[in-house]
């Protein structure tokens, strides 16, 4: 029961999926129309992805990448480099992996840099890159992916209405980030990644497979296949061939909590009284309700529970992908970076919060208001 307990305290977000999906059952009870409303074809995306993306850590895949950042000689050359690493990667390996990979990295290149004074604001800056950076495509975050999914609209059209976020968000945060060195902006820095690890060669199966495997995903989630069942049997199957071992790596976490918020939504709005205040809340108000809704149960379950109510999906994903930029609750990938810096400076959790908020607000109140105007363009 203890472990138990520990257990539903670290991972706070899936014991709220939970006790809302129990307290959604008593408001509707379960039947068969309850499961055929849960959306089966995103979370076998979604577990494709997590698995595909397990296999890309594994086997250091960005190894490249990280040998280019430690060979910067100035620290804002090296912030630019790294914060738009995290921008453009989010797009492909979703935004919570960007900085799994990226945000360890500049924190051990700064501290051998001895410039920690930077660390809390260029993660801060990573932070935003993620969030911003991964709303260009269908697949950069879990809510995209989940509202792509639904929205029926071509992938070319997804992106077409998230570019004009996506450019002004590029722009912004290189702004932000002379600002942040604008007082020495050829400060050197002599930091170099010591990890002379070498890709194994006998693993270069293994490194192709998952590359081709993460085509073959964007594939299936472009082309919007009937068969899109078959392909998570077949994504599974090479997986298990190659390294079965990823199927204990999996953050199956991130798969319940999405099942439970969408039994939720598929109880409440299978509840008159319930869906009827709610399409005359939510309809016509998407951009705020999704900012605001977020900041309580963050920008993933937030999606599955506003959709069914949705009249706007331009304003509900401009609010969805930019609730992160509020609080830290705003978005799981913000959750994310928390927990990696604290593990590397524990007893420092407010001094992260502090920089982490002022950064994200400082961004949030430039866009916030173009955003919500440039909402009423239409899919």
């Amino acid at each position: 029961m203890k472990k138990l307990v520990a257990f539903l305290k670290k991972e706070l977000m899936l014991t709220v999926s939970v006790l809302a999906a129990v307290a959604a059952l008593f408001i509707t009870p379960p039947s068969a129309a309850l499961l055929g409303e849960i959306d089966w074809r995103t979370l076998g995306t979604l577990l494709m992805m997590l698995l595909v993306l397990e296999g890309f850590k594994k086997e250091d895949i960005f190894r490249p990448v990280i040998r280019m950042a430690s060979r910067f000689q100035t620290v804002r050359g090296l912030s630019f480099f790294l914060i738009f690493a995290v921008f453009f990667s989010s797009m492909f390996v979703t935004n919570d992996v960007s900085l799994i990979i990226f945000v360890p990295l500049t924190i051990i290149l700064l501290r051998m840099g001895k410039l920690e004074k930077y660390i809390l604001p260029v993660i801060s800056m990573e932070n935003i890159a993620a969030v911003r950076g991964s709303l260009l495509t269908p697949f950069g975050s879990p809510q995209n992916l989940f509202l792509y999914g639904r929205s029926g609209t071509t992938a070319w059209n997804f992106m077409l209405h998230m570019m004009p976020l996506w450019i002004f968000s590029a722009i912004l945060l290189s702004v932000f980030i002379c600002v942040l060195y604008r007082k020495d902006p050829r400060q050197p820095i002599h930091a170099k990644d010591e990890d002379n690890k070498e890709w194994q060669p006998e693993r270069k199966r293994q490194r192709v497979g998952y590359l081709l495997l993460m085509a073959f995903i964007i594939a299936v989630i472009v082309s919007r296949t009937e068969f899109w069942y078959i392909a998570v049997a077949l994504v599974l199957a090479a997986v298990f061939l190659l390294d079965r071992t990823l199927f204990g790596r999996v953050d199956y976490v991130l798969l319940a909590t999405f099942l439970c918020f969408f039994v939720f939504s598929s109880s409440i709005s299978g509840n008159p009284a319930i869906s009827g205040f709610l399409q005359r809340s939510v309809a016509g108000h998407e951009y705020a309700w999704s900012i605001l809704l977020s900041q309580v149960i963050s920008n993933v379950p937030a999606s599955i529970v506003l959709w069914p109510f949705t009249t706007n999906l331009t304003a509900l994903l401009y609010g969805l992908d930019s609730a992160g930029l509020v609080s830290i609750i705003g978005s799981l990938a913000s959750v994310i970076n928390y927990r990696i810096y604290v593990r590397e400076y524990p007893g420092r959790g407010l001094d992260f919060l502090r920089v982490f908020t002022i950064t994200s607000l400082a961004f949030f109140a430039v866009v916030v208001v173009p955003q919500y105007f440039l909402s009423s363009w239409a899919f």
